[in-house]
């Protein structure tokens, strides 16, 4: 048979608990033991566990299993990625090409423009070299006159320079005229004497425009015309022509001023006829 605490037992174990920081009112009845259980309860210390309580390594998660669907997804978005990714790399090419396209334009603009300049440029240079030629043949001719031996409407002038017959007449054209071609006995007896004069006292050869290239025996002058009046040297030891075949092109002598055949490449001086404006 329990024994019932009276009131004062009962204030002092209140009073006990209330300076342990637990408070009961009064009138619980039986509930009071319960709540000072409780209480305590909080009260008790919590118990640490030690680190060997707590593993090192932690499991690694399990992996999301993967469905078909999602795989799909997936691969599908990176296509369209790609797709993205290409087709923003195509506009930067077409971009590109456009640009190029109107660069390669305005480069041919330019090339144009600059061939008419050149075409320009090449006439202009045409037409100064023209007037180079103009003006030697006129600086020529008046040497010729000034310098050479007139007579009638011609004017005569030798040149100390050695050069085969081909040359001899290209530098004649060069200078307004051409190589010297006697047509008559009164022509041909006055470049005798002014070639002598010109290469006193020695003897000079120097070529005329007469030659048979065209036809053995034909003797044309430099013009094409045919010869009609001849000087030949006549001599019983060598009477001119005769070379044959192989001299082709004339000289005069200068010491008699009479003709030989020569090989036509062989250089000696020349004689060029310039037509006079003006009439002696």
């Amino acid at each position: 048979m329990k024994q019932k605490m009276g009131p004062a037992a009962t204030s002092l174990a209140l009073l006990c608990l209330c300076s342990l920081g637990v408070c009961v009112p009064m009138g619980t009845g039986s509930a009071a033991p319960a709540q000072v259980r409780t209480s305590y309860a909080a009260y008790e210390p919590e118990v640490k566990r030690t680190r060997g309580d707590v593993p090192d390594i932690l499991p690694e998660p399990e992996a999301e299993p993967t469905s078909p669907v999602s795989d799909f997804e997936n691969s599908y978005n990176y296509v369209l990625s790609r797709l993205a990714s290409m087709d923003l790399a195509i506009h930067k090419l077409n971009v590109g090409h456009y640009t190029l396209d109107v660069k390669v334009s305005q480069l041919m603009d330019r090339l144009s423009r600059m061939d008419a300049k050149v075409g320009e440029l090449e006439d202009s240079i045409q037409e100064v070299y023209q007037h180079s030629k103009d003006n030697r043949k006129e600086i020529g001719r008046l040497e010729g006159c000034e310098k050479g031996q007139r007579i009638g409407y011609k004017c005569y002038l030798v040149y100390n320079s050695l050069e085969d017959y081909a040359g001899a007449s290209r530098k004649c054209i060069e200078r307004g005229g051409r190589m010297a071609m006697p047509r008559d006995r009164k022509e041909q007896e006055a470049l005798a004497d002014y070639v002598k004069n010109f290469f006193h006292p020695g003897n000079w050869p120097v070529w005329l425009g007469v030659n048979d290239l065209r036809s053995e025996g034909l003797y044309l002058f430099d013009d094409g015309t045919r010869v009609t009046y001849f000087q030949w040297r006549k001599h019983f030891l060598s009477s001119q022509p005769d070379g044959g075949r192989r001299e082709n092109c004339v000289a005069m002598s200068s010491d008699d001023g009479d003709w030989w055949d020569h090989y036509c490449d062989r250089t000696m001086n020349y004689m060029c006829e310039f037509d006079d404006r003006v009439a002696l």
